[in-house]
């Protein structure tokens, strides 16, 4: 038996997805109407074939009607047709046949000609040579013409046969595997990837500036804790400005909110001809606890499931997770993207890798704890057709379940109810750089994939990734959607984690610096100010944290390291901003946290005083992790609770 079904032959035909004019008249097919075009189409050979009910290809026809993807993916995707009739169908259609890898793999010269990353985003797989003539297997015949050209001034004269998407992509991992993971961790132009980064020197260069400074603090002690008190001070004032603003800001909007009616909230109708595919990708790597309990989470999603592509995103030494998921029924619009090993093992390396797999127009990032609200892809959707391409990224909210767990997991939740509820869209308003989060990210494809993805080797690869888009020209917007998921509740897993977020905001903040005039022609001085004081800012507050508690050993007349030396002038404007900054932290917190789900919070807003000062120990574990493994990506656990009982926000306190 030979590799295909048919031996190929040349021939255009209708197209596969659309009742529109087909690429190129087909043989002895007369000019004819559009109804009756239809008929002959796709849709009404699978009915005289038997393989699909005429009821049936009536519901797809006006499913197809509103969405923007093929006929045959709706009918398979709903369970109308088999795979296999469909692509038989395929082949009489477009007079060629389906090629069989199994037996004859594609020639990896011809792979390599055209580009692996290129096969899998076109959709095609230059198979073998047949004399002079190449045969390419794509998944989208109705669009082969349109890559003809570039085929031909590759290889020549070039022939269609047919493949299944499952199909090519195993064919092609399987030979080029090596090549695809190579290109995940080198996507980022170098001059804008941390991956340069070279640990020993640093080290060195590093550990001799303490000594220096160590030695400089021995000497003139006085002037040396002066000078990081001035540094601290400073970046605290900074900081309390932006975050007074984001205060100030919000609780504006709110009250614009209030004024007005039910009816001017509701927003503003707008209709899309027709809803696109949308691609989102869920990292998995030892979830063995969650993987399981993914699907029923992500099943409650109201998007048509056939224009819903879910990639199960997992490493592939992750044996665990692996062997949960083939225990487990995944639904037809949920399937498994493993990431070969490599270089580095993170995060931003898995979605780069799984990126060319994605088939939507739209990509997003969720985590594997993750519970969307039912409506948020409609959400995005609507959001993308309302505003220009320069809107590249929209950004959800968190929030968590288990929020009643402990003391940390609801201090955690406020945290996270205050960045997300008041000071991201206090950026926002202000035009300044959203360092966006690992999930509930939504990206238009074309944007995410002219940067290059992720930088594979940044820890904190969501924060680089949003000033990428705000020095490329794009736009960050903030969406009215939550995503709930598991809040950490452990210490050490919190400082690790901590600690690895400040790890790559250290990274970043070293990535963008390399040529600060470029940083300060592509962002403007407006929004370089705000680079500095988010990302080194943030640094300094918590690295000298020490040096600013010690400020108030002068409130009760204990010795201080700077006695005497402040002018008795300086004294009580210091207090008043220290006490400032605490009762502006108190209030974004309060203000967060004071709609009814979680209102239980407000009493714990107070004990913030206590939760904040363990980011000062994550951030030398960072500062050490910068110098010993900059790179190594110290992996949360989650699954410690579900998304049910007594966690709930909404639960009754027990």
């Amino acid at each position: 038996m030979t590799a295909l079904t048919r031996l190929p032959f040349q021939r255009t035909g209708p197209l596969l997805s659309d009742a529109s004019a087909p690429i190129g008249a087909a043989p002895r097919r007369r000019v004819i109407s559009g109804r009756q075009r239809s008929r002959d189409l796709l849709g009404q050979r699978l009915v005289e074939r038997g393989a699909v009910d005429p009821g049936d290809l009536v519901k797809a026809l006006a499913m197809q009607a509103r969405q923007d993807t093929r006929l045959g993916d709706i009918l398979v995707a709903n369970s109308m047709v088999s795979e296999a009739a469909l692509m038989e169908t395929l082949a009489d259609q477009w007079g060629t046949g389906v090629v069989d890898f199994t037996g004859s793999p594609p020639d990896t010269r011809l792979i390599d000609q055209y580009g692996p990353t290129r096969c899998l985003t076109d959709g095609l797989l230059p198979w073998r040579r047949a004399g002079s003539t190449v045969i390419v297997a794509t998944t989208r015949p109705e669009k082969f013409n349109t890559k003809r050209a570039d085929l031909e001034a590759v290889f020549g004269t070039v022939t269609m046969t047919l493949t299944t998407e499952t199909d090519l992509h195993v064919a092609l991992t399987k030979v080029r595997n090596p090549a695809l993971a190579v290109q995940a961790e080198l996507r980022v132009p170098c001059d804008l990837s941390c991956r340069t980064w070279n640990g020993a020197a640093a080290a060195r260069l590093i550990l001799a500036a303490c000594l220096i400074a160590l030695c400089v603090a021995i000497l003139w002690p006085v002037a040396s804790f002066s000078f990081l008190a001035l540094w601290a001070i400073v970046t605290l004032a900074a900081t309390l400005g932006l975050k007074t603003a984001a205060l100030v800001s919000a609780i504006n909007r709110s009250r614009g909110e209030q004024r007005r009616t039910w009816i001017d909230r509701q927003p503003a109708s707008t209709t899309i001809a027709r809803l696109p595919t949308v691609s989102v990708m869920v990292p998995l790597f030892r979830e063995q606890d969650v993987a399981g309990k993914l699907v029923k989470r992500l099943s409650r999603l109201a998007y048509p499931k056939e224009l819903l592509d879910i990639v199960l995103v997992v490493e592939e030494t992750d044996g665990q997770t692996a062997e949960v998921l083939s225990r487990t029924r995944l639904p037809r619009w949920m399937r498994v993207v493993t990431v070969p090993t490599g270089g580095v093992q993170t995060k931003p390396r898995a979605l780069n890798y799984a990126l060319d797999f994605c088939r939507g127009q739209i990509i997003g990032v969720w985590d594997a704890e993750d519970a969307p609200e039912a409506d948020q892809i409609h959400t995005v959707v609507r959001r993308f057709h309302e505003r220009g391409p320069e809107v590249a990224c929209l950004q959800g909210a968190l929030d968590y379940y288990n929020a009643r767990t402990n003391w940390l997991s609801r201090c955690f939740t406020i945290e996270y109810a205050s960045w997300f509820g008041v000071v991201l869209p206090g950026l926002q308003r202000m035009k300044l750089a959203l360092p966006l989060g690992g999930t509930t990210l939504f990206f238009r494809r074309a944007a995410l994939e002219q940067l290059g993805g992720w930088d594979a080797h940044n820890v904190t690869e969501d924060a680089d990734l949003g000033m990428r888009l705000v020095r490329k020209g794009y736009r960050t917007e903030m969406i009215e959607t939550v995503t709930r998921e598991e809040a950490n509740c452990r210490f050490l897993p919190w400082i690790k984690q901590r600690s690895r977020w400040l790890k790559g905001y250290a990274m970043t903040w070293g990535v963008h610096m390399r040529k600060p005039l470029q940083l300060w022609k592509d962002l403007g001085a407006w929004q370089f100010a705000g680079f500095q004081i988010l990302f080194l800012g943030t640094l300094s507050q918590f690295l000298l944290a020490p040096v600013l508690w010690s400020f108030w050993l002068l409130a009760f007349g204990l010795p201080h390291p700077l006695t005497g030396v402040i002018p008795s002038a300086l004294y009580w404007p210091l207090m008043g901003l220290f006490v400032l900054s605490e009762l502006v932290n108190l209030s974004i917190g309060a203000f967060a946290v004071r709609d009814r789900n979680r209102r239980f919070l407000t009493p714990w807003v107070v004990t913030m005083h206590a939760y904040f000062p363990l980011a000062a120990f994550a951030s030398y574990k960072a500062f050490y992790e910068i110098l010993t493994k900059p790179f190594y990506w110290d992996k949360t656990s989650h699954g410690l609770h579900d998304e049910s009982g007594v966690n709930d926000p909404d639960a009754p306190a027990a």
